[in-house]
């Protein structure tokens, strides 16, 4: 079948053959919308795998230590890689499908013209000749005619005996000539007959189905080109497949990587402090008239009874709880957590009947209060840290033992590596000195001594440094248990945690719900000296400040303060925080806490200034 038995249609085959061509440029546009899809989804995946991915130099990039956060920032970079594979899909589109496609719509358009002009000449030609042999056919119809006119006429004037012989002559002349013209008119017409027969044959049977042909031939490819594109975007997206694959066996890797354990390990590791739980709390017996004080048996075991059976199990030794050392401990137990009263209206106590009473409080369970502390005192180191507009002591003494540890071991590893830039940008630049010095006309030698000069000053500062964070270090390792041992608090990493610990662990709530700063009270607690008290043997206590005159009297009957008699003088150990009370000492075994407007205090200078 060809489109030659379509020749009377002509003008549908051109509609037909138009629509095709819209048909493919109507897949183009699909196809190229379907590219910026590709590529907008490829920007959004992209733009959500960078706005998960861990700030650099910020605390997210720490946390991606763990196995389930390194699987997910592989899920992230995996997707990053899923994405170009979709960008890879809208290039090869674009430069297989579309480009082409585009370009052979063109050449498609530019064929279709010349074929149907070509069929719109020949229609016109034959057209011509069919209008030729109608004239011809026309004329020798009216030569004819005219010819059988001109014969009648001669016959009746030759039949009429009154005509002259020389008008018969004359139309017998006449009806020659119209012979000759009719005979010249059918041969002329025959001609023109054969020329079309021939003009129409060859077009009916060379010409248009030559055209319809050359039509047929370009709307075929026409259907196989857009047959080929759709089988190239199935293959675009295929070859795809093994890569996006992969990435996706990449993320399943990842997510099998994830080891719950070592996770949970992580996290002791990371938290650890070394420190162990406290012991049983004693049972308080109220039912004895004494002063209600913190069982002496909960922290240490008393050394007049002559057991040595410690209350914490076989080893009590070093079992503190965190951050607490043993007198910092009685006096958050004992502290006053109320305003201090007001002073007597009269000058003299005595115009107040039983004097000035010392705050009353509804006393706190002990587990509450060591909870509150526990809980509470981290926060409120680093509180105070901001307040001072500091990040810590240099020694972080302000950590636990293992945290500690930790991180003066990094430290040190961090000026081991900056020691070691210095020292090969020093051997750099001594060799550099040498090449100048063999060759001179390359450089002065001594334009690298000063420099020189100053890489060995930094070394020898950061090794001064390490030394410094190695002794801490070292003093730490050396407190600390085997690694395989449960960790304890000792003694000595408290001492050292003074300064800290004074000035930021004591940061606790005052009475009226504000807190106060460095309120390290120690209060007047006898505890019977054992095995818990070695620990604290190398422990000083806090210097004076100065001295105080009692204004009244004033019976410390709350935990945490201490009784004193008008006019009594006693040592001023800390000033008044604002909370309205001052502590002061009366000898080595009694101190705590007075309100302030019961003494008149006289600080020493130089304590001041210090």
């Amino acid at each position: 079948l060809n489109f030659y038995s379509l020749q009377d249609q002509f003008d549908n085959l051109e509609k037909h053959t138009q629509w095709g061509i819209d048909v493919l440029e109507k897949y183009i546009k699909f196809v190229k919308e379907r590219t910026e899809i590709e590529l907008s989804y490829a920007k959004q995946l992209r733009n959500l795998s960078k706005k998960y991915q861990p700030k650099k130099n910020s605390k997210e990039e720490e946390e991606y230590r763990y196995t389930s956060t390194r699987a997910f920032l592989a899920t992230l970079n995996e997707m990053n890689d899923y994405a170009g594979q979709h960008e890879v899909i809208s290039e090869n589109m674009t430069s297989l499908i579309t480009a082409e496609l585009t370009r052979y719509v063109q050449e498609l358009k530019q064929e279709r013209k010349s074929h149907f002009h070509d069929g719109r000449k020949a229609q016109q030609h034959i057209e011509t000749c069919w209008k030729q042999l109608e004239a011809s056919k026309r004329r020798f119809e009216r030569d004819c005619k005219e010819a059988d006119r001109a014969q009648q006429y001669f016959e009746k004037m030759d039949a009429d005996i009154n005509v002259t012989k020389a008008d018969v002559e004359k139309a017998r002349q006449q009806a020659q000539i119209r012979h000759q013209m009719a005979e010249d008119s059918k041969a002329e017409y025959s001609s023109t007959l054969q020329k079309f027969n021939s003009e129409q044959h060859e077009h009916y049977y060379t010409h248009i189905p030559n055209i319809f042909q050359k039509i047929q031939e370009m709307e075929e490819r026409r259907i196989v080109r857009i047959g080929e594109s759709m089988k190239t975007f199935a293959e675009v997206d295929r070859q795809v497949i093994p890569i996006i694959g992969k990435c996706l066996d990449e993320i399943t890797k990842a997510a099998e990587s994830v080891d719950h354990k070592n996770d949970s390990q992580m996290v002791i590791e990371a938290f650890k402090s070394g420190f162990e739980p406290p012991g049983d709390v004693d049972f308080e017996d109220f039912t004895q008239p004494m002063k209600r004080t913190v069982s002496e048996s909960s922290l240490s075991n008393s050394r007049g009874d002559g057991k040595s059976e410690p209350k914490f199990g076989s080893k009590s030794k070093g079992k503190l709880w965190p951050f607490i050392k043993k007198n910092k401990l009685m006096s958050l137990l004992t502290s006053p957590h109320q305003p201090p009263p007001p002073p007597p209206a009269s000058a003299s106590p005595s115009a107040v009947p039983n004097g000035p009473q010392s705050p009353k409080q509804q006393k706190e369970p002990l587990s509450h209060r060591f909870n509150e502390f526990m809980t509470s005192k981290p926060k409120i180191h680093c509180f105070r840290s901001l307040k001072r507009g500091g990040a810590g002591p240099e020694d972080f003494s302000n950590l636990p033992p293992e945290q500690r540890r930790k991180k003066l071991q990094q430290k040190v590893d961090e000026l081991n590596r900056d020691i070691q830039k210095e020292m090969d940008s020093r051997d750099a630049l001594t060799k550099m000195k040498d090449v100048y010095i063999k060759n001179p006309q390359m450089g002065d030698a001594a334009s690298v001594d000063h420099r020189l000069a100053e890489l060995g000053q930094n070394i020898e500062k950061l090794r001064l440094e390490v030394q410094k964070f190695e002794g801490w270090l070292a003093e730490v390792e050396g407190r600390l248990p085997a690694r395989s041992e449960p960790r304890r608090q000792s003694g000595v990493y408290e001492a050292q945690n003074a300064s800290g610990v004074n000035s930021c662990a004591q940061d606790r709530e005052s009475p009226d719900g504000s807190y106060t700063e460095e309120q390290s009270q120690e209060t007047e607690m006898k505890v019977p000296a054992t095995d818990f008290d070695d620990e604290f043997d190398d422990e000083e206590p806090l210097p004076t400040i100065g001295t105080c005159k009692a204004l009244y009297t004033f019976e410390g009957q709350n935990e945490g303060t201490i009784s004193v008699a008008e006019g009594e003088m006693l040592y001023v150990i800390e000033e008044d925080k604002g909370d309205g009370w001052t502590r002061i000492r009366r000898n080595e075994d009694e101190e705590g806490y007075v309100p302030t407007s019961y003494v008149e205090v006289y600080l020493d200078k130089n304590a001041k200034g210090a």
